[in-house]
């Protein structure tokens, strides 16, 4: 999606008239930057939003922002941070792990984790690369699956709730 695309809010379904095309109303001019622990607090903010029990705590963010392999990207829109992408690169194993990725409820089905995802992707220089999402996600699971990624473990009870975490991993040349 280039910077400045529209954004379709909705479909609309009325009665008598069967649908109607998207209303055309979002002006998303979103750019992909490095982030920094001076995004320390956007970045509480969106883990709360995005995963509400299952955020990560303040100190996770202020290292997932400070360790210096990680490769770390915002999401920003007309100056508000609305996704991010940390990835971990372990490359004695020959993986890297996507650490967190999130974007704010309400710029979800966007396509804006699919970019994120991307980026990070492109700067992990290992030939597999490994994420964990809640079995339940289906969204994200779809996300991950056209992105080329396959289900390789199931960890039990890994979620506060108790709820599993699929280990997806995708596979490629480098």
């Amino acid at each position: 999606m280039e910077s400045g695309a529209l954004i379709p809010l909705s479909i609309f379904y009325i009665p008598s008239f069967g649908t109607i095309n998207p209303i055309w109303t979002m002006k998303l001019s979103m750019d992909i930057l490095p982030a920094s622990f001076l995004d320390l607090g956007a970045l509480n903010k969106l883990e709360r939003a995005c995963f509400d029990k299952d955020a990560w705590p303040f100190l996770d963010l202020l290292a997932v922002l400070t360790y210096s392999d990680v490769i770390r990207l915002k999401a920003v829109d007309d100056g508000q941070m609305i996704g991010f992408v940390a990835g971990d690169p372990h490359p004695s194993q020959g993986f890297s792990w996507i650490a967190t990725i999130g974007v704010l409820p309400e710029y979800q089905r966007k396509g804006i984790g699919r970019q994120l995802l991307r980026a990070c992707e492109a700067q992990l220089k290992t030939p597999r690369v490994r994420l964990s999402v809640r079995a339940s996600n289906a969204g994200a699971i779809r996300l991950y699956e056209q992105e080329g990624y396959h289900r390789a473990d199931v960890w039990q009870a890994y979620y506060n709730d108790g709820e599993a975490a699929l280990i997806m991993e995708k596979e490629r040349e480098i």
